[in-house]
């Protein structure tokens, strides 16, 4: 949250320089305060786990967060029942009259598909249409931000020699941005994926700014210039034994698959890990809460544009 000033301090030239956030008396006053709208597009197949990751740290927050689920009804659901669903979720069809502060689409364990043959690509870029004009900013995460890279900018995906798993060093491409206010020069984040997008792709869109990457996962988060729309390749959301529950799964069915990366003490599946990206998934979803949602829809949600 902002710290709020007398409208000449001094200090406040100096504070500014160093991307302290700081409001002064003449805008406090004039600020009004009600809950966030997030709308969350669950593309996870067992939703109650994502679900819990992300409202663990949507709620870590000040700010009051009013939660909307939806999922896609052009696909069943084989790990979710129809009545999970009916008592929790709605349909796009349902909320898409509704204007949103925020929107968070979820990542898909459908990647090594092309885009056009999943069978709910069609209501998805719907909803992503949908959300450029309904929606202040969109958070995309893993194949959601693939995804989105793709319908938004035309940036295509690409299959991965071997999976992207593991827990990987990123540092930061873009300095004083909002959405990285607190990170430490070097921070950790998981990934999990079996496709990737490429720099030089993003580069190539003068609208994206890459903000973080790392060496051995490559682009991690990009954003549109004021934030509109952000793309996060990686899972910050998850759990310490989310990485482990996903390795011992592809054990015990004999699929092929690697130890994850800087993951387990030791490189020791036999050991319990220790996760390191819990400050960094925090921090990230608290700035875009505040910095790209709290601070910049409007109070009536019908003059967003």
């Amino acid at each position: 949250m902002p710290i709020n000033i007398p409208n000449d301090l001094p200090a406040s030239k100096t504070l500014k320089a160093e991307n302290i956030f700081i409001m002064n008396q003449k805008r406090a006053v004039k600020q009004d305060i009600r809950p966030l709208n997030i709308i969350i597009l669950n593309l996870m197949p067992v939703k109650t786990v994502t679900e819990t990751q992300l409202l663990r740290l949507l709620s870590n927050s000040p700010i009051q967060v009013d939660i909307d689920l939806i999922y896609p009804k052009s696909h069943m659901s084989k790990n979710t029942s129809e009545e999970y669903l009916f008592k929790y979720y709605e349909t796009f069809d349902k909320i898409k009259h509704r204007k949103f502060d925020g929107m968070i689409i979820t990542g898909a364990p459908v990647e090594t598909l092309p885009f056009e043959d999943v069978d709910y690509w069609d209501e998805l870029t719907e909803i992503m249409d949908w959300s450029s004009k309904n929606v202040y900013s969109t958070l995309h995460i893993c194949w959601g931000a693939q995804a989105g890279l793709y319908h938004h900018f035309g940036i295509p995906k690409y299959k991965l020699s071997k999976k992207m798993f593991g827990v990987f060093h990123h540092t930061i491409n873009t300095k004083n941005t909002n959405l990285l206010r607190g990170f430490d020069d070097v921070f950790f984040a998981p990934h999990s994926r079996h496709t990737g997008v490429e720099k030089k792709d993003i580069e190539k869109i003068p609208e994206l700014e890459i903000l973080s990457e790392s060496k051995e996962a490559g682009v991690y988060i990009t954003a549109t210039k004021g934030g509109r729309k952000i793309f996060v390749t990686g899972h910050p959301e998850y759990d310490t034994l989310t990485l482990k529950s996903e390795y011992d799964r592809d054990i015990s069915a004999n699929l092929p698959i690697d130890i994850p990366k800087h993951y387990f003490p030791d490189n020791d599946p036999g050991k319990m890990p220790i996760a390191n990206w819990k400050s960094h998934a925090n921090l990230l979803f608290q700035n875009w809460l505040n910095y790209y949602v709290y601070q910049e829809t409007p109070y009536d949600l019908n003059n967003l544009k």
